[in-house]
């Protein structure tokens, strides 16, 4: 993998987190943790797909590229 793709994917992981744990707080997550007792699904979505990328984009890095 390309040093400079795993880099966007780290950076890109990392904002998505921090989106995700801002969505998990907001007004709509409340009323979903309410009624249902979890917060929205694109909250959920945002924190596993944040975690996934910046896992990706970290493991890309360390291990570096070839080319």
């Amino acid at each position: 993998m390309n040093k400079l793709v795993s880099l966007a994917l780290l950076v890109g992981g990392i904002v998505l987190i921090v989106i995700g744990i801002n969505a998990t707080n907001s007004f709509n997550s409340d009323v979903s943790r309410f009624f249902t007792g979890s917060p929205t699904d694109k909250a959920i979505w945002m924190l596993i797909g944040g975690v996934v990328a910046a896992a990706l984009g970290l493991a890309g890095t360390l291990r570096g590229s070839k080319a």
